[in-house]
């Protein structure tokens, strides 16, 4: 076992597995969690060796993702995120922040979908305008996890001045101008904190543009796109694998008393099981064949990113589904604790790119049509 997968080890089987009912009840950000993720130095596992990090990538963070899924949703979603938004920074960020994050003291999160774009996270509404020697950003964010804990938001607007969909830029969560509405309350990864986020006029340096004007497209399509895809799939792979597992366990240790016999005895159920498990294992193998096609430059990388995606957020409500019904009545309870998974899957096929958005693309990628 890598180091890395080590540490992730000790702190999922521990801190988060122990904080991750009261997270998912109370809809409480899961701050013991991310606290022991930052001591651990996982927050910094995408970061360069130079700045302290852990110099890891993609893979690193793929693993980490799905074994945090397994004890709780919502800090696997905070920690893709924070990967998201890190890869970014670290290609296009200042040395003092990509420290900070090395070290584990700065979280940072995506702030792309809007109101306006909705599903369409490539294509903002938001605007940016030069002010003195710096800008000024207008924004109707519609969903930014972390709102209310990150310490930066990777943002996007329409460009100031250049061609181009987009342009990236970082934002401080303090900085004046910055409104976080409403807390979140959702069907499930309720602690993700996932709220709308509104600016007005607010300000940022120069130095806050990622990359340059205009060429956020380039950067959402090039680093948050795979990054996104792939750790949102181990997300949904970690639920799938827990709720495999814990279905398991209640078939197996659920018994008729007056026959004698538990739950796993029956063929119907050993059936709904061998389907959960080999859908799992399903989306495990299209998810690092899609990690390896990208570490090896394959030609039908992106094809197998935006297949992940895609293939995970529908199979793991079948999963689901099939956990439900396996443990029945018991299912509602929250000591099983399949429902809690059972919720938390259907997050993924709504998170832009949508499911319908990803097959759109791979339709006109398989048809030999250009995606945009």
């Amino acid at each position: 076992m890598s180091k890395y997968m080590e540490l992730v080890e000790q702190v999922a089987s521990t801190v988060v597995r122990e904080n991750a009912i009261k997270v998912d009840t109370e809809g409480s950000f899961p701050e013991a969690s991310m606290a022991a993720l930052a001591e651990a130095g996982l927050l910094g596992l995408l970061s360069a060796k130079d700045v302290g990090g852990v110099g890891e990538g993609l893979r690193a963070g793929v693993d980490v993702v799905a074994r945090l899924a397994q004890e709780c949703g919502s800090t696997a979603m905070i920690t893709c995120m924070h990967y998201c938004a890190v890869a970014v920074i670290e290609r296009y960020g200042s040395e003092s922040v990509r420290r900070d994050i090395a070290a584990g003291n700065h979280l940072s999160t995506l702030a792309f979908s809007e109101s306006g774009s909705r599903s369409h996270f490539w294509a903002p509404v938001s605007n940016a305008t030069k002010d003195g020697h710096g800008y000024r950003l207008n924004a109707r964010k519609s969903w930014v996890t972390s709102a209310n804990y990150a310490d930066s938001y990777v943002w996007s607007s329409q460009p100031v001045e250049a061609e181009g969909p987009s342009t990236i830029w970082l934002v401080s969560r303090t900085s004046e101008g910055i409104q976080i509405p409403e807390p979140f309350n959702g069907l499930g990864l309720r602690g993700n904190d996932s709220t709308p986020i509104t600016a007005e006029s607010v300000f940022v340096p120069a130095a806050a543009i990622l990359g340059s004007d205009g060429a956020g497209f380039d950067v959402m399509m090039g680093i948050v796109l795979p990054y996104f895809c792939l750790m949102n799939t181990a997300c949904s792979l970690g639920l799938m694998q827990a709720a495999t597992q814990r279905t398991a366990v209640h078939a197996s240790g659920t018994r008729y008393e007056h026959m004698e016999s538990a739950l796993s005895d029956l063929p119907t159920i050993r059936a709904y099981i061998a389907r959960m498990q080999c859908k799992t294992d399903m989306v495990k193998t299209l998810l690092y064949d899609a990690v390896a096609a990208i570490e090896t430059g394959r030609d039908d990388a992106q094809l197998r990113v935006l297949e992940s995606k895609a293939c995970a957020g529908e199979v793991a409500t079948e999963v689901l589904d099939l956990g439900m019904r396996v443990c029945g009545g018991a299912a509602f309870r929250k000591d099983v604790g399949v429902e809690r998974y059972f919720r938390d899957a259907r997050a993924s096929g709504v998170m832009a790119p949508t499911t319908d958005v990803l097959y759109d693309f791979i339709g006109k990628a398989v048809t030999g049509m250009p995606l945009f």
